[in-house]
């Protein structure tokens, strides 16, 4: 397992670059000059770069100098703490790192100063990052660079915009960061006395291009990188394009290219003596040898990668070498080690918090473990998997909840700030009618009054119908796309979405898809005629519940008609349907219904499909689509019920048409034209080979 990056990783410290005979000079006066302001700012300059690559030893400079660079120019001081504080975070310390950015915010506002408040701001996102609170992150980075871009601090802007990029890389915004990154590059390129700015962008833009999956421009921008890194003849810029090479290319699948980046790396890291980033190329290259399964390799890089988290206190990269190891283990052979150290890895993230990544963790540790013929363990993984899944998605629906709480206050505050201001309006208008009242005669005024208090009275009533008027619009065209019974989207509204819904064929090994999944209640007519009406609505409400809890509140779920379903999947991994198909069986017969003193239990059978499907490479409509997957749930039906099958493709269709597949989807299957996968239910024998089905005799269409 590869270690993650978080924000901060990629972000880009102040720019700055002395030659060595000035940093040689600078350091000599420095005790001659009792630490004046040249000699500090000498210091800091020369601290820069040893903060992202040493940050140890940075931290013992900086730390000596404590007590000057507190009470100096607000320029230095600025620079001290956002040195100071990157130099705490690097090695370890996030929450003290945080407190020092705030201390630099502050420092920045009271002194007026947009310079120290942007690099508060900066430092200040690098921390939260750390701590993995990204909203509050996010929101510093774009305020640092609003603040940035009103200052002549050129190396400043260019690292306000390359971080304001990056959060919204990390938001999923490709575009907005792809903008962002470009404007940073050519920012960087009118830098004309320090290469830093040019490096540091050219590295984040590689980086958004491989999160892009657009490999041809990542591998220009990535070439251009190392040039630049290279030209500057700094050993710890290198060793940052070199890791960004390794990503770029294990994300193009050109393995051998990524391992020969990470030994390049590795050797440049340790001539620089950066302990943190050989920690982390030690998991990388640990990883690389896991993925060719060489496990004694994996085993020896993994063993090191320990040792060398351990020396720098690194508990996230020990995590996951410790995990690496625990695989390469389970690889050998070697179970009850292997659970050993993958379980202690485990434990790290769990005392981290970060579920996504713990989730991802959990079903590596499955696989292992079903691998290594440890059945028992997987499934104990698997439900572990499970169940973060689970809490994911109740914390997902709790902050729903809580959003909408807090834009119902808001919305009720300024409602009753409007009633204040009216009611001021009308206090002053009263004050006017009493001056008047001075003027006119009585009787004039008693016109006027009740005047007032009509077209008043009729202006509420007017506004009242109007909201009222709002309020049923909105709900009929909430229940015009709803079906009554379950509340999930009916057909019509199906339908109208995928009028304006665009076909995307997504490829790769590990790319993502859309699916289509059509499911049929089995024996839904004999619980109608056994129990009535009433139980079938109670199970068909059931098991609208529970596809709401097997699938995300991205997939859109429809009651296609009677006791169908249809579930489109916006986004899913094309290996992982036939897990999908699965938790919706296993889901579904797992769950009873209480009705009048018995217990009903169901299951249903599947159809399913990657959308679009693109025989020949011409996709599909979405109407066709569905026809063959529910001819793919007929085969389910014919064949035993509580399963499901997938179709995955289609093969030698030269030797025949789509129309006779459609028409005979069962044939085209035994004559090698389809591709279909065949997921069990619960309790389910192995299914024979298509060409065995032949002497199966298929049910008629009205016996579901």
């Amino acid at each position: 397992m590869a270690p993650a990056l978080p924000l901060h990783f990629l972000r880009i410290l102040p720019f700055a670059r002395r030659s060595a005979a000035a940093l040689a000079l600078a350091l000599a006066i420095a005790p001659a000059l009792a630490w004046g302001q040249p000699a500090l700012d000498a210091e800091l300059a020369a601290t820069r770069e040893t903060v992202r690559f040493v940050p140890d030893d940075a931290l013992t400079r900086l730390r000596r100098i404590e007590a000057q660079a507190r009470v100096a120019a607000p320029a230095t001081r600025a620079e001290f703490l956002s040195l100071y504080s990157s130099a705490v975070r690097r090695t370890g310390d996030a929450k003290r790192a945080l407190a020092l950015a705030d201390e630099l915010v502050a420092y920045g506002r009271n002194e007026r100063d947009n310079v120290a408040l942007a690099k508060g701001l900066l430092t200040r996102t690098y921390a939260l990052s750390e701590l993995n609170e990204l909203p509050a992150a996010h929101a510093a980075a774009f305020e640092a660079e609003s603040i940035a871009q009103a200052t002549a601090d050129m190396p400043l802007r260019v690292q306000a915009t390359i971080t304001a990029g990056q959060s919204f890389q990390e938001q999923g915004n490709y575009p907005a960061a792809l903008a962002k990154l470009q404007v940073a590059t050519d920012l960087s390129r009118a830098v004309t006395d320090d290469a830093v700015p040019l490096a540091s962008a050219l590295n984040a833009l590689a980086l958004l291009y491989t999160d892009m999956r657009q490999y041809d421009k990542g591998w220009e921008v990535q070439r251009e990188s190392v040039t630049v890194a290279k030209r500057m003849k700094s050993p710890g810029r290198l060793a940052i394009a070199l890791s960004t090479e390794y990503g770029l290319a294990i994300e193009a699948k050109q393995y051998e290219r990524a391992r020969r980046a990470l030994l390049e790396g590795l050797a440049v890291e340790r001539r620089l003596g950066a302990r943190q980033m050989i920690a982390t190329t030690l998991v990388n290259l640990a990883d690389s040898y896991l993925k060719d399964r060489d496990y004694g390799r994996a085993a020896d890089y993994a063993q090191q990668a320990i040792k060398a988290s351990q020396e720098i206190n690194s508990p996230l990269n020990l995590a996951t070498a410790r995990i690496n190891l625990g695989q390469a283990y389970l690889g050998m052979g070697r179970v009850a080690e292997g659970k050993r150290h993958f379980e202690a890895g485990l434990d790290e993230y769990e005392k981290n918090g970060n579920k996504p990544e713990l989730q991802g963790v959990l079903l590596e540790y499955g696989t292992a473990l079903e691998r290594a013929g440890d059945f028992a363990g997987a499934v104990n993984a698997y439900h572990r998997e499970r169940r973060i899944s689970n809490e994911m998605f109740a914390e997902q629906r709790q902050k729903a909840v809580l959003e909408l709480q807090q834009k119902y206050d808001t919305e009720k505050k300024q409602r009753q700030i409007e009633a204040l201001r009216q009611d001021n309006r009308v206090k002053g208008a009263e004050l006017d009618n009493r001056r008047l009242q001075q003027r006119i005669w009585w009787l004039l005024a008693v016109v006027f009054a009740l005047a007032s208090a009509v077209v008043g009275l009729l202006y509420r009533k007017v506004r009242h119908a109007y909201a009222q008027l709002e309020v049923k619009n909105l709900e009929l065209k909430q229940q015009s796309a709803l079906d009554p019974l379950t509340s999930l989207y009916n057909r019509r509204h199906f339908q109208e979405f995928m009028r304006g819904h665009a076909q995307v064929e997504r490829r790769g090994g590990e790319d993502l898809v859309g699916a289509l999944f059509l499911l049929d209640v089995d024996h839904f007519k004999h619980i109608n005629d056994t129990y009535g009406h009433a139980a079938g609505d109670a199970v068909l409400k059931m098991i609208a519940e529970r596809l709401r809890i097997a699938l995300r509140e991205t997939d859109m779920i429809v009651r296609w008609g009677g006791e169908e379903f249809l579930a489109f999947l916006p986004s899913v991994s094309r290996g992982g349907l036939d897990d999908v198909a699965r938790r919706i069986l296993s889901s579904i017969s797992a769950a009873t219904v209480p009705y009048q003193g018995a217990t009903l239990q169901v299951n249903v059978s599947v159809g399913f499909a990657p959308y679009p499907l693109a025989p020949g490479g011409m996709p599909l409509s979405w109407e066709r689509a569905v026809n063959l997957i529910d001819m793919a749930l007929y085969l389910a039906k014919a064949h035993g019920r509580n399963r499901a099958y997938g179709v995955r493709g289609f093969a030698n269709l030269g030797q025949t048409t789509l129309e006779a597949i459609e028409q005979d989807l069962e044939s085209a299957w035994r004559k090698g034209f389809v591709d279909l996968t065949v997921v069990l239910g619960d309790t389910q024998e192995t299914p024979p080979p298509a060409e065995d089905w032949s002497n199966v005799v298929a049910m008629p269409r009205g016996g579901r």
